[in-house]
């Protein structure tokens, strides 16, 4: 069975052909819990994700800032297994029709066996996955798997990445380039910065894929700035801390998400 990067890219392209930025969601799978998490992605496509992101739970992050890292203990905690990830991508992908990624870490995935992985992951519906710490250089394995079955290799950019390595990446990836806004890990922040914008025009000199910005958007105004001069915006955090402060109580860290992806498709198309 092939993954759904044509429906992917197909999204990415209606989302530039309304004149708008994609707004993109990431939320861990397994968090509240399994089902929890499940309904979290329904709840952000409702609202009005065009792409949701399931990160799988991992213990030792490198991009990732205290809010997911809570969240992501919560799940390893009440014991999320890699077909928990899968089967919140099928469900997700299935219930909306709308593209599905998994954002990981390399070690489960090697852990896992590669061809296992992508396998099951194009099973699923999947749409590809994201690598923050697959070195380029170390990824045609994965790529030549990825690609027979029809899935995305989306590698992530930093301002410090000069040019030629931009080039690198890009010539490397599928799907879209995830720009992180900023050097550090993710989480809400005041601003966004300019260093977004430069990387942003510096990548998109390299390639003709879509360019997302993430790392520290977290409302309209900060969705809207980026939308002026991104392919798409990407919000993670902000969704993980109102299932946070939900406090167990899941209709209302729903309704919170909710609402949120709905203040933030809006700011997409607004390009302030």
């Amino acid at each position: 069975m092939s993954g759904n990067i044509k429906l992917l890219r197909d999204t990415l392209a209606a989302a530039k052909a309304e004149g708008r930025s994609a707004l993109i969601a990431y939320l861990p799978a397994g968090f509240p819990t399994v089902d929890g998490g499940i309904e979290a992605a329904k709840a952000v496509f409702d609202g009005g994700a065009d792409v949701v992101e399931i990160g799988l739970p991992h213990s030792d992050p490198v991009l990732d800032g205290p809010v997911i890292q809570t969240a992501d203990d919560i799940a390893l905690r009440g014991g999320v297994k890699i077909a928990d990830v899968m089967r919140t991508v099928r469900e997700a992908h299935e219930a909306t029709g709308k593209p599905v990624l998994v954002m990981t870490y390399w070690n489960p995935i090697d852990r896992y066996g590669i061809e296992r992985f992508t396998a099951e992951l194009a099973e699923a519906g999947g749409a590809g996955c994201i690598l923050p710490d697959l070195p380029v250089q170390e990824s045609a394995t994965w790529r030549e798997h990825a690609d027979k079955h029809g899935l995305a290799t989306v590698f992530v950019v930093a301002p410090s990445s000069k040019d030629a390595r931009l080039a690198e990446i890009t010539a490397a990836g599928s799907g879209f380039v995830y720009a992180a806004s900023l050097m550090g890990v993710t989480g809400t922040r005041e601003s966004v910065g300019e260093q977004a914008q430069d990387l942003v025009r510096r990548t998109q000199a390299t390639t003709g894929l879509p360019v997302c910005v993430g790392l520290g958007v977290s409302n309209a105004e900060q969705a809207a700035e980026v939308a002026r001069f991104a392919d798409g915006v990407i919000v993670g955090s902000a969704f993980v801390k109102l299932l946070l402060s939900a406090d167990g109580d899941l209709a209302a860290g729903l309704a919170g998400v909710r609402a949120l992806a709905g203040e933030l498709a809006a700011g997409v198309r607004t390009r302030s």
